[in-house]
């Protein structure tokens, strides 16, 4: 009796490691753009609901933004990127950009963020 052989092909299988390479390339490449823009997110939405600039100017929000931004090695957005807009009922700070992630030679991954916080006074 002869059984089929069943199972992955050598072509098969170069296939396949070839597709997650470029997939682990693609992760590795734009895993630190995404985490920099959660992590610029939750520093406006920090400063808009933690009060430390309760009150403050549109330049104090920027201070604020200036001294995290340092600490978190954020470089993406600077405080004068920010669009703030304080009135009577509030505060929101916006944000976007775009990152450009170099993958090999003339290809590229272009991410455009944008993100926003709001707050009362």
């Amino acid at each position: 009796m002869h059984r089929k052989q069943s199972g992955l092909s050598m072509f098969g299988f170069i296939l396949v490691v070839a597709v997650l390479a470029v997939v682990v390339v693609l992760g590795m490449k734009s895993i630190p753009a995404v985490i920099e823009y959660y992590t610029i997110l939750k520093n406006v939405k920090a400063i808009v609901r933690s009060g430390e600039v309760k009150g403050g100017t549109v330049a104090d929000y920027r201070n604020a933004f200036a001294k995290r931004a340092v600490m978190d090695e954020m470089s993406s957005v600077t405080p004068a990127d920010l669009d703030i807009i304080k009135d009577s009922q509030g505060v929101e700070i916006s944000f976007a950009y775009q990152r450009k992630v170099p993958l090999f030679g003339p290809v590229s991954l272009l991410f455009d963020f944008e993100g926003s916080a709001s707050g009362s006074n």
